[in-house]
């Protein structure tokens, strides 16, 4: 049975992650609608970077990273768990899970959202320091940058996604943290989904090893 004590933490989650910063940054600066305005209506920081400008790119991108810590901190701070037992338990996995669903199927916007690209790295980020899976998805989006680069940043993002979710795999049945690669399951299949539902255009996939290209 899913326990109740943990299902406040998911519904927080879920509701922070639906709140979309980019088109509100984007009205305090007077830029007008950025979601129409980009090609690939995404409501997330690179449009907000792009058509809002810096600061209303920055201040979406550390509110949508936020909107991903604070959620597991307030777990962590108030749950009835200690530090060293909620990775253990299948439903800590909605947890991690719920503020990217947010993100990606807002309750506040219809249920459509950004790809949660942003608030995926704020909930490993909320994990730290009892936990650092967030390194397996820096080192994936560094690799796949910097050393064997796939382009576009679409594809770089699928592969980023599917080594990150392997690695955590193997960590969480070496260490019995179960919880770790089920709740990122849930956040690939909503990235994926929201990736496959982006109406830019899809242009061809190249891999080039960096120093060679």
């Amino acid at each position: 049975m899913f326990p109740l004590t943990v299902l406040p933490f998911v519904i927080i989650g879920y509701l922070c992650g639906s709140v979309l910063f980019a088109p509100i940054w984007a009205k305090i600066f007077h830029k007008g609608d950025i979601i129409e305005k980009a090609k690939d209506h995404n409501p997330g920081a690179s449009n907000a970077f792009a058509y809002g400008g810096f600061w209303c790119g920055m201040l979406t991108l550390i509110c949508d990273v936020l909107k991903g810590i604070i959620p597991i901190r307030l777990f962590f701070t108030f749950g009835t768990y200690s530090d060293s037992t909620p990775c253990t338990d299948i439903a800590f996995a909605f947890v991690l899970a719920a503020p990217v669903i947010g993100h990606a199927f807002s309750i506040f916007n219809s249920f459509n959202g950004g790809k949660g690209i942003a608030t995926t790295f704020g909930t490993l980020l909320g994990l730290v320091p009892v936990y650092q899976p967030i390194l397996f998805i820096a080192i994936s989006f560094i690799f796949f940058s910097l050393i064997l680069k796939i382009s576009p940043h679409l594809y770089r993002t699928v592969v980023s996604y599917l080594t990150t979710l392997v690695a955590m795999s193997i960590f969480g049945l070496k260490t019995g943290m179960v919880a770790l690669p089920i709740g990122f399951v849930i956040i690939t299949v909503a990235v994926m989904y929201r990736l496959h539902r982006s109406p830019e255009e899809r242009e061809e996939i190249e891999v080039n090893l960096a120093w060679k290209h």
